[in-house]
């Protein structure tokens, strides 16, 4: 194998992403994901060592540097007087959007999509323990910025904030790229109607 061929254990994450997205969790068997990825049943036991565990690394290799990029993007702007919640969503928004914008983070996004629709409680519980961390580091930003808004309402807020970051995300929604807008352009303006939108929401009295 030459230097620039994938990993096995890489082979079957991009497979099991791939197949995720169209078929769901349930629906991609592992017979079908060995296909995809050339490889047999006992590679698949080898690196992952189940379908669970194996679907809880499609996660980790996308959200891990995303929620990395994100809680940098956060350091640098918490608890300063002149941050505002504008701020504060650009840091949480944009490095989503970057991420659904490239090829591989938009077949992602369908799997995230997935996680959502399909009501896997193990798939949520999982997702919780191991980045809910991050969403309580940008809540206690948003309540030091939001001083009027109560614990629960904040947190309201909020998950409606991730609904239409993630619908943004999916690209099912209505906005569609214009000809002769380029990618970047156009992720700029979502990015832009985006946090305006979430701001007026969140600061609302």
């Amino acid at each position: 194998m030459n230097g620039s061929s994938p990993s096995t254990r890489e082979r079957i994450l991009a497979a099991a992403e791939a197949l995720f997205a169209q078929r769901g969790f349930d629906g991609a068997s592992l017979r079908q994901l060995t296909s995809a990825a050339g490889v047999n049943l006992a590679a698949v036991n080898y690196h992952f060592g189940s379908k669970d565990k194996l679907v809880e690394e499609v996660f980790r290799r996308r959200l891990d540097a995303l929620n990395a990029h994100r809680l940098e993007a956060l350091a640098r702007i918490a608890g300063q007087p002149s941050t505002t919640v504008e701020d504060v969503l650009d840091a949480f928004i944009r490095p989503a959007l970057e991420l659904s914008h490239d090829d591989h983070g938009a077949l992602f996004m369908r799997v995230l999509a997935r996680a959502f629709a399909e009501h896997d409680d193990t798939l949520r519980q999982f997702l919780s323990d191991n980045y809910g961390h991050v969403i309580r580091q940008f809540t206690a930003e948003f309540a030091r910025l939001l001083p009027h808004l109560g614990k629960a309402e904040l947190y309201w807020r909020i998950d409606l904030v991730t609904g239409a970051l993630t619908h943004a995300m999916s690209g099912f929604g209505l906005i569609r790229r214009q000809s002769g807008v380029s990618e970047q352009a156009h992720r700029e303006q979502t990015i832009t109607h985006l946090i305006r939108f979430s701001a007026a929401g969140l600061s609302h009295p």
